[in-house]
């Protein structure tokens, strides 16, 4: 059957799924996969949602709640620059100070009333005291904090996960998360897209959505992006159990369950927008390849992934052999992709740009390639 003849893509047969994907993505970006070489920094583990599948985020009552001052911030940061890294990566929770008084006082202690206004002196923080380039992850922001943010991050992201309203309802993994109602995410998306910011986002595949909202989501985030071009990067990042969250015992989702709503993303999406997977949350590379994606996202030879901690980052050399065995080549890229630096100039901040350009090589993506194994 023609895999179009069905709007939800549900009743396509895999193969062809996958082999129209792969072509989409042969077209435009040829035989390079990408990553980007980063240091993660895990800003605070508070949040004021309490997301079910969630093992990041910590109760201020915790003895392991923090927040992280500037030394410990430019502690890892300058890991990160032994490490041959070239981008630091903000994670953090939403807005605890909101909810939390605790929150609220601990931060006051650094001297800041909102954890947006600490990002972004420390994103500052790092500009000044290294070479690296900040991304953040702060999830959903006002046009304030986007204006308060650029200047000092080359790129932002959020994911915006699903755009199901059911699963914000009692006993749904997204119950009594204020930032996690979809029409809060798509405004950010939108936001970000208004004011040109380079821009990262995706679907967490799993928690209990259904295909026709996996293909609702990916047309949301599709058509904001052609509205402003923004969109950098969609990540496909599968739901993982973990022992200390609420959706210990909830499925995770199948091989084929991934690869095809990876080649459905690919053929949904624009195919300038990047297709990406987290490799560390599988062991099946080369069948995500052939399933359609063209990058593997943030890598750390410093920092564990702090959103699934039980899963190990790959080696930089073997995930390079795996992408050549079946005739990829694995680059190495910044956390601006090349499109962004060679022709959107309006989304490169002019106190960044000098920086971003003096990173890029001719071809947009790391001047230095390093590829010894982490």
């Amino acid at each position: 059957m023609d895999i179009n003849s069905d709007p939800t893509f549900a009743k396509a047969d895999t193969t062809a799924l996958l082999s129209a994907a792969a072509a989409i993505r042969d077209r435009f970006w040829g035989n390079n996969v990408t990553y980007s070489r980063k240091v993660f920094v895990p800003l605070t583990n508070m949040c004021r949602d309490t997301c079910g599948y969630c093992t990041f985020v910590k109760h201020p009552s915790d003895p392991q709640a923090r927040i992280m001052t500037p030394d410990q911030v430019l502690q890892v940061a300058k890991k990160g620059i032994q490490n041959g890294c070239k981008e630091l990566l903000f994670s953090l929770g939403e807005k605890p100070e909101l909810r939390y008084e605790t929150a609220k006082i601990s931060l006051a202690k650094l001297g800041y009333e909102s954890m947006t206004h600490y990002l972004a002196d420390m994103c500052a923080l790092v500009l000044k005291e290294t070479n690296l380039l900040p991304h953040v992850n702060a999830g959903t922001l006002s046009d304030d904090e986007i204006d308060m943010l650029k200047p000092v991050s080359a790129s932002m992201g959020m994911m915006l996960e699903t755009v199901s309203r059911r699963l914000t309802r009692k006993g749904m993994p997204h119950h009594s998360c204020p930032d996690k109602t979809p029409v809060q995410r798509l405004r950010t998306l939108e936001r970000a897209g208004s004011k040109n910011v380079p821009f990262t986002t995706g679907l967490l595949i799993g928690i209990g959505e259904t295909w026709e909202e996996r293909i609702d989501a990916l047309k949301a985030i599709n058509a904001s992006h052609l509205r402003y071009r923004h969109i950098q990067e969609v990540i496909i990042q599968n739901f993982q159990r973990k022992p200390d969250i609420a959706m210990a015992h909830h499925p995770e989702p199948y091989l084929e369950d991934m690869l095809r709503t990876i080649a459905v993303a690919r053929i949904i999406l624009d195919p300038e927008i990047s297709l990406q997977a987290p490799p560390n949350l599988h062991q099946r590379h080369i069948s995500y390849l052939k399933a359609g994606i063209n990058d593997w996202g943030g890598i750390s030879p410093v920092t564990i992934d702090f959103i699934n901690p039980q899963h190990e980052w790959p080696e930089i050399l073997k995930l390079y052999e795996s992408c050549a065995s079946v005739g990829f080549k694995l680059l190495e890229r910044l956390t601006v992709y090349p499109r962004f630096i060679s022709k959107r100039s309006e989304y490169l901040d002019p106190g960044l740009r000098k920086r971003i350009l003096s990173m890029a090589g001719d071809d947009g993506f790391a001047s230095e390639q390093i590829l010894e194994a982490i």
